[in-house]
């Protein structure tokens, strides 16, 4: 695929409020309101290396949905964008799931950050266990209607300038503060 938008669901089923990511994509993904043409849904899990490798198809931008530790209270959404500065560096490692590693990673790859947000919940619980925490739970209906207006923005506003260009000094917009909310 070239262009358009990757909605990758982040996290560890396995641990709780960790399967954040993967229970909003599912419902992203299953019967209803079907997404615009030009997006794709993926639940990337903790296969960062796929994640990478998908990025390389030149997708417009990313939309990424994990549980995202802070200092809110479980359930709470907060909206990120992310450009190369927010990155950083980190150790890619081929059998995890690291979303800033494999990012900041994307280069050595030959590819580069699409215009980038994350849609995070602070979690409750991401001990061993299968299952979402009530505060948690609560916050997936909020999360899909949020990635679905930002994918429905991102489609209108058309490719991001680091889709245009491979200069990764220019590659990405400055970040904008977090909105948060409260589930």
């Amino acid at each position: 695929m070239s262009g358009g938008v990757l909605v990758a669901g982040i996290g560890n089923l396995f641990l709780s409020d960790d399967g954040f990511g993967p229970e909003v994509v599912r419902r992203l993904a299953g019967p209803g309101a079907p997404l615009p043409d030009g997006v794709r849904v993926v639940d990337y899990g903790i296969r960062g290396m796929h994640l990478a490798y998908d990025l390389l198809d030149g997708y417009d931008a990313l939309v990424l949905v994990d549980a995202c530790p802070g200092g809110g209270a479980p359930g709470e959404l907060t909206v990120l964008e992310v450009g190369p500065d927010d990155l950083g560096t980190g150790e890619f490692d081929a059998h995890g799931m690291n979303p800033v590693s494999v990012l900041a990673n994307l280069g050595q790859l030959g590819g580069t950050l699409p215009h980038t947000h994350v849609v995070g919940c602070t979690p409750a619980d991401v001990e061993e266990g299968i299952g979402l925490s009530e505060a948690v739970a609560a916050a997936v209906p909020e999360a899909v209607a949020e990635v679905r207006a930002l994918v429905r923005r991102l489609l209108a506003a058309g490719p991001a300038p680091s889709s245009r260009t491979a200069d990764p000094a220019t590659a990405a917009p400055a970040p904008v503060p977090a909105r948060t909310r409260r589930s």
